[in-house]
């Protein structure tokens, strides 16, 4: 079969011919129906070495967003069925862990026990950028609810579950008259502001640096669209009375980005980092108000996936999308790394 593979750092990935997975006892092989483009895979590609920041090195397969029909079942996996449409749960730990038993592999306590310590399929392990995946626990799997095909689910499979468990750990903050900022209104942000417009009773202002990314914010539901300058964060306090913000995600992680994020904070409000843009904080006494959390954020759980489909099968959640054939997956990371697609790449083998 074919797969699209990176091979080393630092390098483009390369669509090769691979043999077709099998599965051995309590595994699943999907036939993927959509994998997601995510612009962390282009930090795989152009920021990562043998140096870190992971534990794990190429080569493998690409795709960490990933959806389809179960194809073939290994012995032992019970509840489910050849041609049942399927989303992947995508970070792969231990399982028997205090976290990885609450459904959060993401924070996998015993690395030496998972498949791959901290990654998952298409991080470290062969993901969903072929025409088939090897599932190494059928528990990795969540089924479609009626209503939703894999090509809408597979995005949603992170670009969607990132934000929807930081908008959930921040919900005490999203109260009716509160104000939530999402920074970063492209893949991820689009998505975070139907979430918090569809589960909380927070007022959402989104910002970003495209005309059509607040564009598309705005027809996903934001308030208020502000261009990412140097009058952001006073127009921020402006909107909300002087107070600043009372919960802010910022889908993009950069010094500028995290800066006015800080800058727009309200006092005893959160600053919830989602995207790994390379930037950092300077934290001290005087440098943030008071009482403002920072946190950073890593992926969700098993049992927020099956809501966030849910909320997808409802008809209240969407990604935007541009899809493309496994052919013309490298063209669409090019596409991706260039700034030219809005929403979300989905590669359709």
């Amino acid at each position: 079969m074919r797969a699209l593979r990176l091979t080393a750092w630092k390098s483009d990935p390369e669509l090769v011919e691979v043999d077709q997975p099998h599965p051995e006892a309590g595994q699943v092989v999907v036939k993927v129906g959509a994998a997601g483009a995510c612009h962390s895979d282009l930090h795989l590609m152009r920021d990562f070495s043998d140096d870190g920041p992971v534990p794990w090195h190429p080569p493998f397969t690409l795709g960490h967003e990933n959806a389809g029909w179960v194809h073939e079942i290994g012995s032992g996996v019970t509840g489910f069925e050849v041609g049942q449409p399927v989303a992947v749960y995508g970070p792969w730990g231990c399982g028997v862990c205090a976290h990885c038993a609450r459904g959060f592999d993401t924070y996998c306590e015993n690395p030496a026990a998972a498949p791959v310590p901290g990654g998952g399929g298409g991080l470290g392990m062969d993901g969903g950028m072929a025409e088939y995946l090897l599932v190494p626990a059928a528990r990795h799997l969540v089924p479609l609810p009626d209503g939703l095909d894999p090509l809408r689910a597979a995005p949603l499979t992170d670009a969607a579950l990132t934000p929807y468990h930081a908008i959930r750990r921040s919900s005490a903050e999203l109260t009716p008259g509160s104000t939530a900022v999402v920074i970063g209104a492209g893949g991820l942000g689009h998505l975070a502001v139907q979430i918090l417009t569809a589960t909380t009773a927070a007022r959402v202002i989104a910002v970003d640096l495209r005309a059509e990314a607040l564009e598309l914010a705005a027809s996903a539901g934001a308030d208020h669209t502000l261009r990412s300058d140097e009058n952001a964060a006073q127009a921020i306090r402006d909107a909300t009375g002087g107070h600043g913000a009372d919960a802010i995600f910022d889908c993009v992680g950069t010094d500028q980005t995290l800066a006015l994020g800080a800058a727009a904070g309200r006092v005893l409000g959160d600053l919830t980092v989602i995207g790994i843009g390379g930037g950092t904080l300077p934290v001290s006494f005087f440098s943030v108000p008071y009482e403002l959390s920072v946190q950073t954020t890593y992926w969700g759980g098993r049992y927020e996936l099956a809501e966030v489909l849910d909320l997808a099968a409802r008809g209240l959640l969407h990604a935007e999308t541009t899809t493309f054939a496994l052919d013309d997956a490298v063209e669409a990371y090019h596409r991706l790394e260039r700034g030219e697609i809005t929403g979300r790449a989905v590669v359709v083998p």
